[in-house]
């Protein structure tokens, strides 16, 4: 594998802003340089083909996910007994990401997920954490969900502490002025 030259690594409540806000960082990286690798992207996809679902579905923010959404994290967590990095390592496979020096984690949700691309890339790893208050969440369509909102895939990161970069995303801020921190490191990896 190719080592990354950048691993942006982010974290966030649902509907904090994770896909929009990293989809917006690699629209605005150098041409061919950037991939986002969501890490629930892998899961989704072995989810839908052994239940019989459909995929796509399962990707954006509609009805469809959030009906299967509780069933598809105990899922993954089995998985993730037998081995804590494999959705890590089946996202860089599944993103072809060792073909682009700058990589993009769009959903880091447990310390499992952060400690193989900080352990893998020493040094070349930043941690993103994405925050928005509940009411602009609510604004986006957040519902607190008992067994969704209070488990480990929502709360497991809450505590940690040794973010690089906290962007507050409620709203307040012109994007460009947000994501200057992840932008300016983006610029000194392809320089």
């Amino acid at each position: 594998m190719t080592a990354p030259k950048l691993v942006l690594v982010f974290s966030g409540k649902r509907k904090s802003g994770k896909d929009h806000l990293t989809d917006v960082l690699l629209r605005s990286a150098p041409e061919s340089s950037a991939v986002i690798i969501r890490l629930s992207g892998p899961l989704k996809e072995a989810y839908a083909k052994e239940h019989g679902l459909d995929f796509s579905r399962l990707l954006d923010a509609s009805e469809y996910k959030e009906k299967y959404r509780s069933d598809m994290v105990a899922w993954g967590e089995k998985q993730r007994q037998i081995n804590p990095a494999f959705f890590c390592e089946l996202a860089v496979e599944k993103y072809q990401a060792d073909k682009v020096p700058i990589w993009i984690v769009s959903d880091a949700r447990r310390p499992t997920d952060i400690e193989y691309f900080v352990k893998k890339f020493p040094g070349r790893t930043a941690l993103c954490r994405i925050v928005a208050d509940d009411s602009v969440r609510r604004q986006r369509g957040w519902e607190y969900v008992s067994g969704v909102d209070d488990q480990e895939t929502e709360c497991a990161l809450d505590e940690y502490i040794s973010w690089d970069i906290i962007l507050n995303n409620d709203g307040e801020m012109p994007l460009e002025k947000l994501l200057k921190p992840c932008l300016d490191l983006i610029r000194q990896a392809v320089e």
